[in-house]
């Protein structure tokens, strides 16, 4: 309790701005029956329903819901957000007359939401079925020419957001292990962002704590509608972080690895996480200690490798897909466009920890 208080005191003698971000939350099991009494308080008529090929049944089940009140559905989502796409939906939206979009899956789904409200200003009502956390944040990302780029702005921010742990409950183990550790990255990050503050501090804590629970209970009972809800509990709390303040290294290395050589975004984060936290682990002890205290291990970095391996989740970049000779390219990748980091951005060093998130290396300290 002492140390407790001591941490959050700390921080408060600093000077700090917050800025809360408007959005609505309705959380809870059965949560999707209140679907379409959300699209009445939005003001919306036509609602064109976003989703992956993989989850057209359940978009189906959205547009049955809604009856009158859905435009249609527009199944193509992918990773990355290619903007060929988002121009195809944003059409899509326009032909149909819709006046909101309701982005059914995970951050694929939410992030083509995104990319038309970006351009629409139509307003989004996310229901995720992962744990991307992408739907609590003005952040946004589309690649075009190979090269994924992002920015904030508040027109993609999700208005509404429906969480419904019975959603996630057929979400497969392996990705419901690496979509957590995702949204562990945005709240470890947050931890020592330029711009952080007490209230993200008290929420990346926790929701690292409810993340770090609920996962090892999923890889054991995948139906435990109890650490499903903890789960989905934890995500809305680190996409919060993710939303408020800024990222560091860790993003930057997972936006050019997914961006420029295809690779799958949560695993991509799952395998990074561990080496960035290593990198930065001397400049931010405090930011640390907090993710190695939330997961009850002897370090960050470690903690969230055990985590990961332990979980059957994938730990080297060359188990999804990553070319050893193009590391040297996504190390210049990631060198362009300096940008805050606790610890300057070293070249050889960032060369070496894309080097041992390649072998699946466990990080020494």
């Amino acid at each position: 309790m002492n140390e407790a208080r001591h941490l959050f005191t700390l921080r408060t003698v600093n000077s700090f701005i917050y800025n809360s971000q408007p959005a609505r939350v309705v959380f809870g099991a059965g949560a999707l029956a209140h679907l379409a009494r959300e699209i009445e308080a939005l003001g919306a008529r036509k609602a064109l329903v976003l989703c992956t090929p993989e989850q057209r049944t359940s978009a189906e089940r959205v547009a049955d819901l809604l009856g009158a009140r859905a435009a249609g559905i527009f199944d193509r989502a992918v990773m990355h957000v290619p903007i060929e796409t988002a121009r195809e939906a944003r059409e899509v939206a326009r032909e149909l007359g819709a006046d909101c979009a309701v982005a059914i899956g995970g951050g694929s789904t939410t992030g083509l939401g995104k990319a038309i409200a970006l351009d629409s200003g139509l307003p989004i009502l996310a229901i995720p079925t992962t744990y991307a956390g992408s739907e609590m944040t003005p952040i946004y990302g589309i690649t075009e020419g190979g090269l994924k780029k992002t920015g904030r702005d508040a027109r993609v921010l999700p208005r509404t957001v429906i969480y419904d742990p019975e959603l996630t409950l057929g979400l497969p183990v392996s990705m419901s292990v690496t979509s957590g550790i995702n949204a562990i990255a945005h709240a470890a990050e947050g931890l020592y962002a330029t711009d952080a503050n007490p209230i993200m501090d008290l929420m990346a804590q926790e929701g690292i704590a409810a993340l770090g629970r609920a996962l090892p209970a999923i890889v054991q009972s995948p139906r435990d509608v109890e650490a499903r809800s903890d789960a989905l509990y934890g995500a809305w709390l680190c996409g919060t972080v993710l939303g408020n303040v800024g990222m560091a290294l860790h993003h930057k290395l997972c936006h050019t690895l997914g961006g420029s050589f295809n690779l799958p975004h949560a695993e991509t984060h799952t395998i990074v996480l561990p080496h960035a936290l290593a990198y930065n682990a001397a400049a931010a002890p405090q930011a640390m200690a907090r993710i190695a205290r939330a997961l009850g291990g002897m370090t960050a970095a470690q903690a969230v490798y055990d985590l990961a391996k332990n979980s059957g989740a994938p730990v080297a970049l060359q188990d999804i897909g990553m070319k050893e000779a193009d590391l040297d390219r996504a190390c210049d990748i990631a060198m362009q466009n300096q940008y805050p980091n606790p610890r300057p951005l070293e070249r050889g060093a960032i060369r070496l920890l894309l080097q041992d998130a390649f072998e699946g290396a466990r990080p020494t300290a």
